[in-house]
């Protein structure tokens, strides 16, 4: 068997995207990058190539350690990848900072502005 595969199954085979169309979409769209250039769908990876994936802020950064034709379990599809200790910081950065940022509805005091607290709104602006 060879020891290389097109870009668009191996993803699909990593479990990266749920379809293979799917991936295919996302690397026309130019998500994919694999050695730091710009990928194809039909592009041939194999062990040692250095797979970007940008699905989410920030992009994970992947080796490839084998290659696999078939979609199996997540445990095995992990077998297939190594993430690379960079990509996995700032991942666990991003989570901090998400995890530390104040909650966006704790703005919102009271919640939208009653009909008396518009209508004096609308007297402070003029408009009333």
């Amino acid at each position: 068997m060879s020891d290389r595969i097109r870009l668009d199954k191996w993803l699909w085979a990593a479990r990266f995207y749920k379809t293979r169309s799917l991936a295919s979409d996302e690397i026309g769209k130019g998500r994919v990058q694999v050695n730091g250039q710009p990928a194809k769908p039909a592009r041939e990876v194999g062990p040692g190539d250095l797979v970007t994936v940008r699905k989410e802020d920030p992009p994970i950064e992947v080796r490839v350690r084998a290659v696999s034709g078939a979609r199996g379990p997540a445990t095995v599809a992990r077998q297939l990848y190594e993430e690379t200790p960079a990509s996995t910081a700032a991942r666990e950065r991003a989570a901090e900072m998400r995890r530390l940022a104040p909650e966006p509805a704790l703005d919102l005091e009271a919640g939208r502005p009653t009909k008396r607290d518009r209508r004096l709104i609308d007297r402070m602006r003029g408009q009333g």
